[in-house]
């Protein structure tokens, strides 16, 4: 197989700043020659029975909506840390409770910005495809409040970016010109819903994912969108039924390679190596998700066990606890509103949870508290810090 045939080709860009630069243009999907999956399918099978043993959580532990909470915002941290922001998991919660975090304001906004834009895209791929306008509408979600929210923010854009460098003359990577974006978008679109080509839907995300990274379509935000796409395009194809697989700690845990397999599948058409990483990223991540769930589970069960064997076991108690299981990070004014207890009941039923040690207050406050299911939340934490 020759897969230069597969490289993509170089146009001469306008000049910037007085410097001449060449802009990379990719080839149409599907590849050409088509992928070699002689050497994929073992790793497929492994990385499909993974992902399917994540996605039957649902049969093996009782609610998968605490898990799909705390995991849509685990996601939001790690994808956003690539990107170079430094909020914890404990900070975006903390956001979330109206308090101030310990790290910069704008870094967590910017993660919130993610949650945002992962929900919104969920709830309107339940009615409509996965859509150039779409995508457009949930990069608007994604960058409101971020620090690039001036650059064009759920357009596309009109002027030439470029990764890495001072410059485009000296940058890692220069993606297409403004004049041919549309020509990349419009088949990258079709790609995503031709049924003639039909692929397993693993590998049609990997593939999808590195041509929307090499297109980057916005001037800012194409990591954080292209990896959210991955999950989208797994839940639209019923591969998931949850958006439980995130494989954003997977990329931080190996972003050097992760960046490289991306330019090397322009520098030499080699697909299958990023495949191939991408599967190997699959299998890791959802026996990692499938393990978490479990401690956690281990956890709620101890800790349940715990108040009931205190002796000061209440329908309250139980009620505040069944809240934070889904909830982990909160305040007395959202716990007194969802179970419906007055305040004094609420700040008595933490301070008991807080004797057995499966609560902590986290402020150090006499008022405005924030109480934090420590436990669960330091599972949850693991690779955020």
């Amino acid at each position: 197989m020759d897969k230069s045939k597969r490289i993509g080709r170089y146009v001469k860009g306008s000049v910037v700043g007085g410097k001449p630069y060449n802009a990379y243009i990719p080839n149409l999907l599907p590849p050409e020659p088509p992928i070699d999956m002689s050497e994929i399918y073992p790793l497929l099978d492994k990385a499909t029975a993974a992902i399917g043993r994540l996605d039957s959580m649902n049969m093996v532990f009782q609610d998968t909506a605490r898990f799909l909470y705390m995991y849509v915002r685990r996601e939001a941290v790690l994808s956003s840390q690539i990107e170079g922001t430094q909020s914890s998991l404990s900070d975006l919660l903390t956001f979330e409770n109206d308090e101030l975090p310990s790290v910069s304001i704008d870094d967590v906004a910017e993660v919130s910005s993610y949650v945002s834009a992962m929900y919104y895209g969920l709830e309107k791929l339940s009615e409509f495809p996965l859509s150039l306008r779409l995508i457009k509408e949930i990069h608007e979600k994604l960058m409101t409040n971020s620090r690039g929210s001036t650059k064009q923010l759920g357009e596309f854009r009109k002027s030439q970016n470029w990764v890495g460098g001072l410059h485009p003359s000296v940058a890692k990577f220069v993606p297409p010109p403004p004049e041919s974006l549309m020509e990349c978008l419009d088949n990258f679109e079709k790609y995503l819903h031709d049924e003639k080509n039909v692929m397993p839907v693993l590998i049609k995300a990997a593939i999808a994912h590195v041509q929307f990274e090499t297109i980057h379509p916005f001037l800012d935000g194409n990591g954080r969108l292209g990896r959210l796409l991955i999950t989208f395009i797994l839940c639209i194809e019923g591969l998931l039924k949850e958006p439980l697989l995130y494989l954003s700690l997977y990329f931080k845990i190996n972003k050097e390679e992760y960046y490289k397999h991306l330019q090397n599948v322009r520098l030499t058409g080699d697909w299958e190596s990023w495949i191939k990483f991408f599967l190997q990223g699959v299998i890791e991540t959802s026996q990692e998700a499938i393990d978490k769930a479990k401690r956690i589970t281990l956890v709620i069960e101890k800790d349940r066990a715990s108040i009931y064997e205190s002796g000061k076991s209440n329908a309250s108690v139980i009620a505040v606890h069944n809240y934070m299981q889904n909830h982990p990070m909160t305040n007395t004014a959202k716990i007194k509103e969802a179970c419906g207890i007055s305040l004094p009941t609420v700040i008595r039923s933490l301070a008991m949870l807080e004797s057995l040690g499966i609560v902590k207050e986290t402020t150090g406050k006499q008022r405005h508290k924030i109480f934090a299911y420590a436990e669960y939340i330091s599972i949850l934490n693991e690779g955020t810090e």
